[in-house]
């Protein structure tokens, strides 16, 4: 169990790490090590999801054939040397069936993409979220991906020599716009 003193300085780091994350739209050639990858992996797959249920899949594209079909499918093009797509099986996903039938797949795979972007920042590596994309060119596109549902693509990798924060990066609503306390 970490001690207080050990717990403030996570919460301080990821503070930090939360404000530096950005979303690189300019990667570098550099191959994206398997070990990081695993890591990057390794935090969608403990993402917290509703019940445990865990509908999140990762289609990892890596082949250059992969990153050319999943290029058409998206009207973004990032040319990362690593390209993950986010989906979630609706059947396994927990349903709020007793209440309005919301089916959380959805929620639980935007969670998988968030902790694998802060995970990918923490190792040294960029993404984007991309959700500028045809799901239903992407599921034509690799029938390994049959029964999922695409939420985000994501690229990965390192960033390219001048890359930087978009413009509005630091642009950010008021707390008290966001936050009503009751």
């Amino acid at each position: 169990m970490r001690d207080a003193t050990q717990r403030r300085e996570l919460y301080m780091d990821f503070a930090q790490l939360e404000k530096a994350r950005y979303s690189l739209r300019k990667f570098s050639e550099r191959p994206v090590e398997q070990e990081k990858l695993d890591l990057v992996l390794e935090a969608a797959r403990c993402a917290p999801t509703a019940h445990n249920k865990q509908p999140q899949r990762v289609f990892v594209f890596k082949s250059a054939e992969a990153l050319e079909k999943a290029d058409a499918c998206a009207a973004c093009h990032f040319h990362s040397p690593l390209l993950l797509a986010v989906a979630y099986k609706e059947e396994e996903a927990w349903t709020r069936d007793t209440v309005d039938g919301k089916n959380h797949g959805e929620i639980d795979a935007a969670i998988a993409v968030t902790q694998m972007m802060l995970q990918a920042a923490d190792l040294g590596l960029g993404t984007t979220y991309v959700g500028m994309f045809g799901p239903q060119a992407l599921l034509a596109a690799f029938p390994e991906m049959a029964g999922c549902t695409p939420i985000a693509l994501l690229p990965i990798g390192y960033p390219a020599e001048g890359a930087h924060p978009a413009r509005l990066h630091e642009d950010r609503i008021p707390m008290e716009d966001m936050v009503t306390v009751l």
